[in-house]
């Protein structure tokens, strides 16, 4: 049976293994161990070796780990500590610019019989932007691409959340076009605004994201909810779904509504997110 996307995705900082440890037992679908912005210059060593004696061994839900910024000194020890390690199940690569950047980490990550963790790909600048297509193909190891919006918010000089808009529905269409599953939404800072969060997820629905990533365990709820499907949307689903059981075609329901191929394709993705609980 195909793994669920996850819709929610929890960071914890690498060198707090106490707060890691916590997450994975926070109910997010999967977790973020960051061993980048959330941790000091001086404590990234630490980090590393607390991540990588941690996931030494098998997690009971997906674990990601993003590694420090490819450009810099730290990416390649980091990559050598978590890569090979049974309980990673993903990298996270951030501020990527370029395709090469992806294909010289899947070079040193991915080994010959391909059992490597699957690749993600951050992209935090007008650059990375620019390049959003040729990221999201670089090599088939990579599996997902989406925004940091602090960096990107920062590069592009945008003033309010709404700026961000045309790069989010650029991205969304990157990954679709490589066939890539749809992008998380990047984090929401405030972590007491759920009511700021649920509207940014609604919005980030509406622009085609699936899921989000969360800094702190109570948004976690909101995100799920925001991302599965409302009682009328299954029904609707299901309505469609059942109409094209019987019919071939394009066809259209009792109520209207005309009904083609993507839209039962569309149904169907509905009704699996739904199930997916």
């Amino acid at each position: 049976m195909t793994t669920p996307t996850p819709l929610t995705w929890l960071y914890a900082p690498g060198d707090r293994p106490d707060v890691v440890a916590k997450a994975l037992l926070a109910g997010a679908d999967a977790v973020i161990v960051d061993l980048e912005d959330a941790v000091a210059p001086d404590r990234k060593a630490y980090a590393r070796a607390a991540t990588a004696e941690l996931l030494s061994s098998p997690q009971p839900l997906p674990v990601h780990v993003r590694v420090n910024a490819l450009d810099g000194p730290l990416a390649e020890d980091d990559l050598r500590a978590v890569a090979p390690l049974p309980g990673v199940a993903g990298l996270r690569l951030p501020k990527v610019t370029t395709r090469a950047e992806v294909i010289r980490v899947a070079e040193r990550a991915v080994p010959a019989d391909g059992g490597a963790p699957a690749l993600h790909a951050l992209v935090e600048s007008a650059l990375g932007l620019e390049h959003a297509f040729a990221i999201a193909t670089a090599h088939p190891a990579l599996r997902g691409i989406s925004l940091g919006e602090a960096d990107l918010r920062a590069d592009l000089g945008v003033r309010d959340d709404s700026g961000l808009d045309w790069a989010r529905s650029r991205v969304v269409v990157a990954a679709r076009a490589a066939g890539l599953a749809p992008p998380a939404q990047s984090v929401h800072p405030d972590i007491r605004d759920l009511a700021g969060l649920a509207a940014s997820c609604a919005r980030g629905r509406t622009l085609g994201f699936l899921g989000r990533a969360a800094i702190h365990p109570r948004q976690l709820p909101v995100i799920e909810r925001a991302y599965l499907p409302t009682p009328a949307e299954i029904e609707r689903a299901e309505a469609i779904t059942e109409a094209a059981a019987t019919d071939g075609g394009a066809l259209a329901l009792p109520d209207g509504r005309f009904v083609d191929k993507a839209v039962v394709e569309g149904a169907r993705r509905v009704l699996a997110l739904a199930r997916r609980k």
